[in-house]
């Protein structure tokens, strides 16, 4: 029974490090802070999942309660598909961790100035935040939510960059938020999914300088 225990341990735990854990809690508490204290507060109008929910939320009427969840099993399901269990098993983490920041941010005032009445340097900021923040995540292999995991499996499939996928699904959604929602407030919307998305790629594939001691190393591997 003890080695059973201990062999669904290592399952579970496998792939995963104390680093990598460190670094989705980082990511996770990156962009909550920012949709905290600069989306909610502004107003500004999301892409993908969170966008197409208020979507249907505003025409059928149907509770975020239940869309929510709906749409993130449908994009979890597909990621399933093409990513594999790994991505799921990091996943959970990261979301826990999303959720766990979100409550924490909602315990504590305001902690930016309010930029209402400053909507571009809003979606600027706002877009750094959740780029930065998600980017992390997903550099660890997993994802924050529904929205993630539908551009992985796109850009999986497709073998386009992550950040078309990201922007093809919030394109289409912001194109669908035109139904409801001034004109204006969808091009600042674009301009901060622009940024994100850009900004989520570049930290996923960024690779820091090699050291001076790894330079020699492979200097002499090569003779």
């Amino acid at each position: 029974m003890k080695s059973r225990v201990s062999e669904l341990w290592a399952k579970l735990t496998e792939g995963l490090t104390l680093k990598k854990i460190l670094l989705i809690m980082l990511g996770a508490m990156i962009c909550t802070f920012g949709i905290h204290n600069i989306h909610q507060r502004t107003h500004i109008t999301e892409g993908g999942v969170i966008g197409l929910m208020l979507f249907v939320e505003h025409w059928c009427k149907f509770s975020p309660a239940y869309i929510t969840p709906v749409l993130d099993i449908a994009c979890y399901l597909l990621a399933y598909k093409y990513l594999g269990g790994g991505f799921i098993k990091i996943s959970i983490i990261s979301t826990l961790f999303v959720s766990g920041f979100y409550k924490v941010w909602e315990q504590f005032p305001p902690m930016l100035p309010d930029l209402s009445e400053y909507p571009l340097a809003a979606v600027v900021l706002g877009g750094l935040f959740v780029g930065i923040g998600v980017g992390l995540i997903i550099r660890q292999g997993g994802s924050s939510g529904g929205d993630d995991a539908l551009a992985l499996s796109i850009s999986h499939i497709t073998k386009c960059r992550l950040s078309r996928s990201y922007l093809f699904t919030d394109l289409v959604v912001l194109l669908l938020s035109l139904s409801y929602i001034p004109v204006m407030r969808i091009a600042f919307s674009l301009v901060t999914v622009t940024i994100s998305s850009y900004l989520i790629d570049w930290v996923k594939e960024f690779e820091f300088p090699a050291s001076n001691k790894s330079k020699m190393a492979q200097q002499q591997s090569e003779f």
